[in-house]
């Protein structure tokens, strides 16, 4: 569980966290393969069903972009990834990291850094980690 979430955090200062993520797990991984085949593996595995299911849908993209059908399903779909990634963000990151109010603090000025003043995820990572650090040496 630290692994995943050392994992997490780390991807997210870098460009493109969910394949940085997907290659970290592959690579950490206890069973084979593991490494850099593993992350190789899995980085993979994450890129290439969109990436299918783009090439194949682009003969019928015109017909299926304009259909009242497909647009409500699309609706849908994006309405369940968005469930699905509050999910992910409370078991496990918000359980396992918002222990305090000054925990849950943090996290919302790291949040108000990262969408409202548009600071760079790097620092707002390097600026959370150290406020962190100051907040576990001061309480």
């Amino acid at each position: 569980n630290e692994s995943f979430l050392a994992g997490y955090g780390a991807a997210q200062a870098v460009p493109g966290p969910l394949f940085t993520f997907a290659a970290f797990l592959g690579a950490s991984m206890n069973t084979a393969p593991s490494g850099w085949i593993g992350g190789i593996v899995c980085l993979l595995a994450i890129f290439a069903p969109s990436f299918l299911l783009v090439v194949g849908s682009m003969p019928f993209w015109e017909r299926l972009r304009r259909n009242t059908g497909i647009q409500a399903a699309l609706a849908g779909i994006n309405a369940a990834v968005v469930g699905l990634l509050l999910a992910a963000l409370y078991q496990p990151v918000w359980t396992s990291a918002i222990f305090q109010p000054q925990d849950f603090g943090l996290a919302l000025v790291a949040l108000v850094a990262l969408m409202f003043w548009k600071l760079p995820p790097w620092l707002v990572v390097l600026g959370s980690g150290a406020a962190g650090w100051l907040l576990s040496v001061a309480l």
